[in-house]
C-alpha cells in the first residue's frame, strides 16, 4: 500500500511539473497585460485551493496563519510581482531562455542564505553558483553581441528579476513555522491577488483592454490548471516524497518549457545559449543534490 502511494505521489509530481512547464505557451497567447494575468491567476488559484480544502473537509488554520503573517504578506507580494516579471519576460524573449534565467533562483538563494539564514557557503556550492552564472552569461547573448537566438536583454533582465523575487519567496518561506503547505500557498496566492488588484486599478487602462474568447479561455486555464490543479498536485505529492527526489523531478519543468518552446512556438536557441542552459540547469541541480545529501 505504501509503495502504491509513493508511485501515485511521483505521478502527481511529474504531472504538476509538466503543467508548470507549459505555462509559457499559454501566456504567450493571452493578449492582456502581465499584471492582469497574474492577478487572475492569484484569484482563481486561491478559490480553487479553497475548494480543494472544502472537498477534503479541512479548514484553514487561522492561528498558524496569524503567527506567520509577517512573512506570508511579503511572500505574497513578491510572488505576485514575480509572476508579472516572468510573464513579461516571455513577451521579450523566448519561453526557453526566460525559463532558464528563472531557474537561477536557487543560485540566488544559495548566495543570499549565508547573510539572511546564517547558512554555511561551501566550496561545492560556490563552484555550482559560478558555473550557473557562467551559463547565464552564455544564455544572455553578451558573447554573441546580438539578439540572435531570440535573446533580448530586456527579456533576460525581467526573467532574472523574477528569479530574484522568487528567491526572496523561498528565503522568507524558510522562516515560516508550524503551518501547512496548503495554508501557506492559499495565503500567498490570496495576498498576491489582493495586492495586485490596486496595482492594476492604478496602472491598467481597462477601457482599452480587448481579449477574444480564446484568450479568456486560456486565462482560465492558467488560473485553474496551471495554478489551482498544479499546486494541489504538487503539495499533495510532497509529503510522500524524499526532498532529493522532488528536487530532481522539479527539473522536468524547464525541460518541458524548452521542448515546447522549440516544438510548438518554433522559437530559436543558438548553440551557445543551449550550452548556457545546460550549465545553469545542471549546476543548480547538482547544488540541490549536494544540499540534499548534506541534510540526510
Amino acid at each position: 500500500m505504501a509503495q502504491s502511494r509513493v508511485r501515485s505521489a511521483k505521478a502527481q509530481l511529474i504531472l504538476s511539473m509538466f503543467i508548470y512547464g507549459s505555462i509559457g505557451i499559454f501566456v504567450k497567447y493571452i493578449p492582456l497585460p502581465s499584471s492582469i494575468i497574474a492577478n487572475v491567476r492569484g484569484v482563481v488559484g486561491t478559490l480553487f485551493l479553497l475548494l480543494v480544502l472544502l472537498v477534503k473537509r479541512q479548514k484553514l488554520n487561522w492561528q498558524a496563519i496569524r503567527k506567520n503573517l509577517k512573512f506570508l504578506i511579503p511572500c505574497g507580494i513578491l510572488l505576485g510581482f514575480n509572476w508579472i516579471t516572468l510573464f513579461e519576460a516571455y513577451r521579450y524573449t523566448t519561453v526557453a531562455i526566460a525559463t532558464v534565467c528563472y531557474y537561477l533562483a536557487p543560485v540566488f538563494v544559495l548566495l543570499i542564505s549565508p547573510l539572511l539564514l546564517k547558512e554555511r557557503l561551501t566550496v561545492n556550492r560556490c563552484v555550482c553558483a559560478a558555473v550557473a552564472l557562467l551559463g547565464m552569461v552564455f544564455t544572455s547573448g553578451i558573447i554573441q553581441g546580438s539578439e540572435s537566438g531570440g535573446v533580448n536583454p530586456l527579456g533576460i533582465l525581467l526573467a532574472v528579476c523574477s528569479a530574484v523575487m522568487y528567491a526572496g519567496v523561498v528565503l522568507l518561506s524558510k522562516k515560516l513555522t508550524d503551518i501547512s503547505s496548503y495554508d501557506t500557498t492559499i495565503m500567498e496566492l490570496g495576498i498576491s491577488a489582493i495586492v495586485l488588484l490596486p496595482y492594476n486599478l492604478i496602472t491598467v487602462d481597462f477601457g482599452a483592454l480587448a481579449c477574444p474568447s480564446v484568450g479568456l479561455v486560456l486565462l482560465l486555464v492558467v488560473g485553474i490548471v496551471h495554478t489551482g490543479i498544479a499546486y494541489a498536485l504538487y503539495f499533495g505529492s510532497i509529503p510522500y516524497m524524499k526532498a532529493q527526489t522532488a528536487a530532481i523531478f522539479s527539473y522536468i519543468d524547464p525541460i518541458v518549457a524548452i521542448l515546447l518552446s522549440a516544438l510548438l512556438l518554433r522559437e530559436p536557441m543558438d548553440p551557445l545559449c543551449a550550452i548556457g542552459a545546460v550549465l545553469v540547469l545542471g549546476s543548480t541541480l547538482v547544488s540541490e543534490l549536494l544540499e540534499g545529501r548534506g541534510n540526510t
